[in-house]
Parts: structure tokens; sequence; C-alpha cells
């Protein structure tokens, strides 16, 4: 299993997962070890708020993402690349990924945090969880 983490510090889980540009990239070993197996520090235009739905995409291949907070829109742009994304308050990357991989629950994703002006984003915002699990 693949699994892509928010973070923008390549050290925490971090929010705003439609305008983010870095990401961790983990994978269970046969070993059932996880190991981070690179980083993807993209251009602007790859964040999956810019980047065209229809084209190919560095996060293609990933089974699950998991980041502070997204939009509807991130998760349901993910969901058709066939990429579960899972919400939560937990911040630190291995920490996560080792409860995901176990069967166990993360924490709840913090009230949300997303104050820009809703009105221009574009990010479909609902300030729900759309897609904790």
């Amino acid at each position: 299993m693949k699994i892509g983490v928010t973070s923008q510090n390549f050290r925490t889980i971090t929010g705003h997962a439609g305008k983010a540009r870095r990401f961790m990239v983990f994978e269970a070993a046969s070993d059932n070890q996880i190991v981070l197996t690179g980083t993807l520090d993209l251009p602007m235009e790859m964040s999956i708020h810019e980047h065209p739905a229809e084209a190919a995409h560095p996060l293609d291949g990933i089974d699950a993402l998991i980041t502070a907070s997204c939009g509807d829109g991130f998760a349901k742009r993910l969901a058709e690349r066939g990429v579960r994304v899972i919400l939560t308050s937990e911040t630190d990357p291995m920490t996560a990924v080792t409860a995901l991989l176990s069967g166990a629950a993360l924490p709840a994703p913090a009230a949300d945090d997303h104050d820009h002006g809703h009105e221009a984003c574009g990010c479909h915002c609902s300030g729900t969880s759309p897609a904790a699990g």
C-alpha cells in the first residue's frame, strides 16, 4: 500500500491539501516495516487546485492521502483518481501512516481552519470533513 501525506515542511502533516505542493510518500515493505519512499516538491501549477482533472498527476498510484484539512473538491478529485483521503489532527506522519496501516483510528481533524474568502477561491469548501475515515 502506498500512502501520501501532505507536508509543507517534510516533517509534519499539514492541511490545505488542494493547494499543497509538498508530499511525503510511504510504503509498507514486505517485512511490514514502513518506509519513506520519496517526497514530492511540485510547482504551483501541479497542486490539485490548479492541475487539470483529466491530466496525469504525481499523486496517481497512491492508495490513500493523509492530510490535516481539505475541501470537498479536493476529496472528490482524488476519489476520482482512486485515492482515499483521510483527515486527521495527528501531526506526525509516521504515527498516522502506522495507524492507518494497522487499522487503528486516527484522531479527528481539527476544527475547520479554512479561512480565506470562499466566494473567490474556487475550492468548493463546505466546512465539513468530507473524506474522514
